[in-house]
């Protein structure tokens, strides 16, 4: 069964255009960095534009690189790896791997795309753009829920029509009074003026508080500079008893030398008497 899902992921990375020639001595041994390239160039075929960070040199960083790769696939692909095999980048990874890429291999089949063959220099050319796929779809999803909202909405104004057109037909059999209009007119314009004084009594707070700002930068840089004098000053000064202190961790070397050599003396000695009851012992025998 793990030749045989070993050879179907060959097969589909030389499909798709992988650029590098996978064996299974690759995963004799754990081999992240294979995994590592592999999982990020995946990636990149469902989005070119992935920010998944590829340094790999760090235990923290291979942990931190494979939870990204399997909250992407989980989120853009609703593919669910497990972390824990990933991580151990030997045989038990290429099955992980191997979901990714019949998925990939699958939606190049559906489409009609020729595989590439791996004789030919262009190999790595593969033209098959998953990632303005995914992109596409998710336009597309985006659109329907707009069309669901806006057709809820036009059920609802619709729904509303008929008292809507008998109140609008009373206004338009209504004659227009001058009077009325000029105190609607008036009224609104009222509104407007006192928007506009709200917005300028906003920019005025917005002045003052940029002064207010400022004082407070201004304090803090002097606060700064006096820390900094400081700091220079306190490192030009040379700690009390430190001449002592110095005298004292060069007399603790030299102590600590001869402890090192007298405890290998004991050591060898206590091996000799350890040799020499061995001996006797087998002697009395």
């Amino acid at each position: 069964e793990s030749l045989a899902c070993f050879s179907d992921f060959t097969e589909m990375m030389r499909a798709l255009g992988y650029p590098r020639l996978i064996s299974m001595e690759n995963f004799h041994t754990p081999n992240f960095r294979l995994v590592s390239e592999v999982l990020l160039w995946l990636v990149r075929r469902y989005e070119p534009e992935t920010d998944i960070p590829s340094d790999v040199e760090t235990e923290q960083d291979r942990v931190f690189f494979i939870k990204a790769v399997a909250e992407f696939m989980a989120t853009k692909a609703h593919i669910k790896l497990n972390t824990k095999k990933l991580y151990q980048a030997d045989g038990y990874a290429v099955k992980e791997l191997l979901k990714v890429t019949s998925v990939l291999y699958r939606a190049m089949n559906s489409k009609g795309v020729e595989r590439a063959d791996p004789t030919e220099e262009d190999s790595s050319k593969f033209k098959f753009d998953l990632g303005s796929k995914i992109a596409d779809l998710k336009a597309a999803r985006q659109l329907a829920s707009e069309i669901t909202s806006k057709g809820a909405v036009l059920y609802d104004l619709l729904g509303k029509e008929v008292e809507l057109r008998e109140a609008r037909t009373e206004s338009i059999a209504r004659p227009l009074e001058i009077n009325e209009a000029e105190k609607v007119m008036k009224i609104a314009i009222d509104r407007v003026l006192e928007q506009v004084q709200k917005t300028k009594d906003m920019l005025n707070n917005v002045a003052l508080d940029e002064a207010s700002l400022e004082a407070k930068i201004e304090k803090r840089k002097l606060e700064l500079e006096r820390s900094q004098k400081r700091l220079q000053t306190l490192q030009s000064v040379r700690p009390a008893f430190m001449d002592e202190y110095e005298k004292i961790e060069e007399q603790l070397q030299k102590q600590y030398s001869s402890y090192i050599e007298k405890f290998r003396n004991l050591t060898y000695m206590e091996q000799l008497l350890e040799d020499h009851r061995r001996a006797e012992q087998e002697l009395f025998e």
